[in-house]
């Protein structure tokens, strides 16, 4: 086949290009915070544990060993941290969505796993809290 004759070769309806990705992950992630649906969650804050895990699209440009190039995971930390501190959530549900939502707000974000653990809610146990994953429509 020559190269002329690609010419006329047309994608499969609803295919997609491929796209190169990498993954970005926040592991271990420990704040205070005020969370839960009980009178003494909502007067002291409890210990809540965040796991992350990001799928971003690959940069087209060059990187240049600039961090301005890169979805950064400082800037999710810090926009995390702000959001724990600003106000009372009741469901560890509420705050895996928030969290997902800021994962996703990068134009290079695809795809964001949130774990969310209130590490002292039930003496038993280790952790209890839930996971999720969203990915851009």
């Amino acid at each position: 086949m020559t190269s002329s004759d690609l010419s006329n070769v047309m994608p499969l309806p609803g295919s997609i290009e491929a796209v190169s990705t990498h993954q970005i992950f926040i592991s271990d992630l420990v704040l205070d915070m005020s969370i839960g649906i009980y009178d003494h969650e909502k007067a002291n804050a409890q210990r809540v544990r965040f796991n992350i895990e990001i799928t971003a699209r690959d940069s087209q440009a060059p990187l240049q060993d600039d961090y301005q190039n890169v979805l950064c995971y400082e800037a999710i930390v810090n926009s995390i941290k702000s959001l724990v501190a600003d106000e009372h959530i009741n469901l560890v549900e509420t705050l895996a969505e928030r969290v997902a939502d800021i994962c996703l707000s990068s134009n290079q974000a695809v795809k964001a796993s949130v774990k969310v653990e209130k590490l002292d809610a039930i003496k038993e146990a280790g952790s209890v809290g839930v996971q999720i994953v969203r990915t851009k429509g």
